[in-house]
């Protein structure tokens, strides 16, 4: 038993090496960009810094990002959960076709993406044609933005979801239908308590994935400066123009205000987590 036992914990070498593997994998891949960033940053001033990161026009693209990024993520959330629903308990033609769809947008290059949704949904779109008659501009509008990004995201939320429902025990759910608990009562009680970490882990990776986002968005906005222009297509303005410290600037004020809200998601995350034991 205990040669058994020891086999199996040398299937992966020791924790020495795997350890230092990690640290430097994610070195090279994460921190060292990251110090980068911080670096290139520093050729500000303090005053030349905050001059750059309040300046309107740089506010409003953060404005429009973050706020067509939570959107597109609260309205993936509740369509993610639809779609993992059909896909986990039922049956129907042609399933394995519409469960591979739904990767699609890691596979489609982000600005063709783009282009097709631009084409869509502009005034002459197949779409856009119908809308615009009845006053709703989604083409070069934060309802276009929006819509981009909740096309990219809806993977992240579907496929957290997906496996929860699939390992969900539905003895609970049945059991509260036998006691009289109604629909509503049941999802909210017994189902919906079990869905609530993945589903906030869904949004965090959906909202996460829509802040840096720049392919879809780039045609579908308009790029209007302090209506639909985005932060990332102002950080590539600023280095088309070589101006660089400004570009990493508006890159270093996005990443700390990212990581602050996905921080404050994760820790809503774990504090569900630990209620709903």
């Amino acid at each position: 038993m205990s040669q058994v036992k020891s086999i199996q914990q040398k299937v992966i070498p020791g924790f020495g090496l795997t350890m230092g593997f990690s640290v430097f994998y994610l070195s090279v891949v994460v921190l060292i960009p990251l110090a980068a960033l911080l670096f290139n940053s520093t050729g500000l001033t303090w005053v030349k810094f905050w001059e750059v990161a309040t300046d309107p026009r740089v506010l409003a693209s953060y404005r429009v990002s973050f706020t067509t990024s939570a959107v597109a993520a609260l309205l993936d959330t509740i369509l993610g959960l639809l779609l993992a629903w059909v896909l986990v308990r039922y049956k129907f033609p042609g399933k394995a076709v519409f469960d591979a769809l739904i990767d699609l947008p890691f596979a489609l290059p982000t600005a063709v993406a783009g282009v097709s949704l631009t084409a869509l949904y502009s005034q002459n779109g197949w779409i856009g044609s119908f809308l615009e008659p009845l006053g709703i501009k989604v083409a070069f509008s934060p309802i276009g933005i929006t819509l981009a990004l909740m096309f990219i995201g809806i993977p992240f939320v579907v496929r957290t979801v997906q496996p929860v429902l699939e390992d969900m025990d539905r003895d609970a759910e049945e059991a509260a239908a036998t006691l009289g608990a109604g629909r509503l009562r049941t999802f909210c009680k017994v189902i919906l308590p079990s869905l609530l970490p993945p589903l906030l882990t869904g949004f965090a990776l959906a909202f996460a994935r829509g802040i840096g986002e720049y392919g879809s968005v780039v045609f579908i906005s308009g790029n209007m400066p302090m209506r639909t222009e985005i932060a990332p297509l102002l950080i590539m303005s600023k280095l088309e123009q070589y101006d660089y410290a400004g570009a990493t600037a508006v890159a270093m004020l996005l990443l700390i205000i990212s990581f602050f809200l996905l921080f404050m998601i994760n820790s809503l995350q774990r504090w569900v987590r630990r209620t709903s034991r």
